[in-house]
């Protein structure tokens, strides 16, 4: 039956950490491979108090079809949001997705060709590199670091390839939790100004700030050049798969006609939902409960590397969001490691999927924002036995 499919389908490879997850379904196993929220944050109760409300309020009318722009005080709230922020953004250049995942489906379609070129961070978001390929774009490598973008590197992409797009996670970066600095954003968006690539700044994680400090926005710097995209499955919940996508008037043209022939519009009753609960309660005392949260657990996982971790062992500490990434001595591949951890019921992501033609890197990424600090302190202090195992003269040779 292979014949059947397209050629754009058979070229996307499935989900690495769909696939890994069902090594945490294995009871007892310790899972720090998936990006999840933490569940214990939910704001169960004021959701469930805010659908009573939406009831009272609209009736039947939740349940009709609606715009595909989105539920118009949602975009409103979203646009409000961002002026408290320092940005002008007009509710005209808001679309509201089916999380941000279809933000960058829609981006996709809307902008790619085949073989049009696309710069993506390495390591970079997997479900971007996902996203993107379905559309066959030419993707671009460029390094990402503590220090920031590989702005030589940039410079040479965008002289040599003149690509499209280009998608950065610049706060809490996901794979690594960097950040890219101000004075690096500034050089990323002075090469870009100017030229036609526009830049994808998705955003999900900014507002996960275990410090006040916050760098200036590529919306700020660039805005005839930026992308928006943002999401309340990190600040809220997942579930209701609500995300959007700010771009200007003649791309969100494109981008509403995209949307209509994806869903024809994002499910109202949740975008009801999330907008009664956000004008009922104080988000900015959600978001300081949930930061007080991770940073603790993400405290007790960097103080367990420091701990038990073999020194050669390097690691990102982020300042905010939910992932570190861990650095193995050069030679040994997070795949042998996974495969070795995985017997004692610990598992995480290795490296590889979130790289571009590369295969056993000796990378991984942990996520802490998933598990209590009982259940951090064993998974980190069986990973440690696995690493220290692999690293035995006799292993490392493999």
């Amino acid at each position: 039956m292979e014949e059947i499919f397209s050629d754009r389908v058979r070229d996307v490879p499935r989900s690495f950490i769909r696939e890994i997850l069902k090594d945490a379904l294995v009871p007892g196993t310790i899972s720090f491979a998936g990006g999840l929220p933490n569940r214990d944050l939910f704001p169960s109760k004021e959701i469930q108090a805010a659908t009573n409300q939406v009831f009272e309020r609209y009736g039947n009318d939740l349940f009709q079809y609606s715009a595909s722009e989105g539920f118009l005080p949602l975009r409103e709230w979203i646009a409000h949001r961002y002026k408290e922020k320092g940005l002008e953004v007009p509710v005209e250049q808001i679309l509201i997705t089916s999380g941000s995942q279809q933000g960058l489906d829609l981006l996709g379609k809307t902008v790619l060709n085949d073989g049009d070129g696309l710069i993506i961070e390495e390591p970079g978001y997997l479900g971007a590199i996902q996203a993107f390929s379905i559309y066959r774009a030419q993707f671009f490598p460029v390094s990402v670091s503590e220090k920031g973008m590989d702005t030589e590197n940039l410079s040479f992409v965008i002289e040599s390839e003149n690509p499209k797009l280009m998608y950065t996670v610049p706060n809490f970066q996901n794979p690594s939790g960097i950040t890219y600095p101000e004075q690096n954003r500034r050089s990323v968006a002075k090469i870009i100004e100017g030229t036609k690539t526009l830049l994808i700044e998705d955003d999900p994680y900014g507002d996960l700030r275990f410090s006040p400090m916050e760098q200036p926005s590529f919306k700020s710097l660039i805005p005839d050049n930026t992308i928006l995209l943002g999401s309340f499955s990190k600040v809220v919940v997942p579930g209701f798969r609500i995300g959007w996508i700010v771009a200007p008037e003649p791309m969100m043209q494109k981008l509403v006609i995209a949307k209509q022939a994806s869903d024809l519009h994002t499910n109202q009753f949740t975008q009801c939902v999330m907008h009664q609960y956000l004008i009922d309660n104080d988000i900015n005392a959600h978001i300081a409960k949930i930061i007080d949260a991770y940073g603790t657990q993400k405290e007790v996982m960097t103080k367990s590397i420091l701990r038990q971790f073999p020194i050669e062992v390097t690691y990102t500490n982020p300042k905010g969001g939910m992932f570190l990434w861990i650095t193995l001595p050069k030679g040994i591949a997070a795949l042998d490691l996974f495969d070795l951890a995985v017997k004692d019921k610990v598992i995480f992501v290795p490296g590889d999927p979130f790289y571009i033609d590369q295969t056993r890197v000796n990378t991984f990424r942990l996520n802490f924002s998933c598990a209590n600090i009982e259940t951090i302190e064993v998974g980190m202090k069986r990973l440690a036995n696995a690493i220290k195992t692999l690293m035995t003269p006799k292993n490392a040779e493999r």
